[in-house]
């Protein structure tokens, strides 16, 4: 940019020493702009940019200046000037590129820092906190098991001690079998 833009003041410095004065010239023969710029979008990413391109718009206005001198000193000056013109545009269009990407970089940065300092601990907490009431559940449901289990071996116990008790009642039985009181087995006297 700094190259062509030297050149182009140097040709204008050249065609100010050949024809003199051309600010009436140009004035008069000027009446619109002959680069025009459209704008597009560009995606970037995700980003949509704006692209600035220069167009020639209609003819040269002012193409008979300098005809009776510097004809050609003007001609070299309109060239460099529209490739200055040409690369001020492109160099709005890169600028205008950097800071949009510059601001959704910064949005980015932030989202990043939020879920990076703020979410992702409060996740983390949470799962923290699950974990440690599934283990207790999981320490209670085990001490409920332990307690079934012990409530479970005792009422085993008092059924076989039930179940031994009448076995040995029912051996009893068997052994003494009902006694007819009329029978004489020779009860002895008992003295009071």
């Amino acid at each position: 940019m700094g190259q062509v833009m030297k050149e182009a003041a140097f040709s204008l410095a050249e065609v100010k020493f050949t024809t003199g004065d051309i600010n009436q010239i140009v004035l008069q023969n000027v009446t619109k702009a002959q680069i025009k710029i459209r704008t597009k979008k560009d995606n970037v990413a995700g980003v949509t940019l704006p692209v600035f391109e220069p167009y020639t718009d209609g003819v040269d206005t002012y193409e008979l200046a300098g005809l009776a001198r510097g004809g050609q000193q003007l001609a070299k000056l309109k060239k460099n000037y529209q490739s200055a013109v040409r690369l001020l545009v492109e160099l709005a269009s890169l600028q205008t590129s950097f800071v949009t990407l510059d601001d959704v970089i910064k949005v980015t940065n932030r989202r990043v820092n939020a879920i990076e300092h703020v979410i992702i601990p409060r996740i983390n907490r949470t799962i923290e906190y699950i974990i440690s009431e599934l283990d207790e559940l999981e320490r209670e449901e085990f001490y409920r098991l332990k307690k079934i289990q012990d409530k479970k071996r005792e009422a085993r116990k008092a059924t076989d001690k039930l179940r031994e008790e009448q076995r040995r009642l029912g051996k009893l039985a068997e052994a003494k079998e009902v006694q007819n009181i009329l029978d004489d087995d020779g009860d002895e006297d008992l003295l009071f």
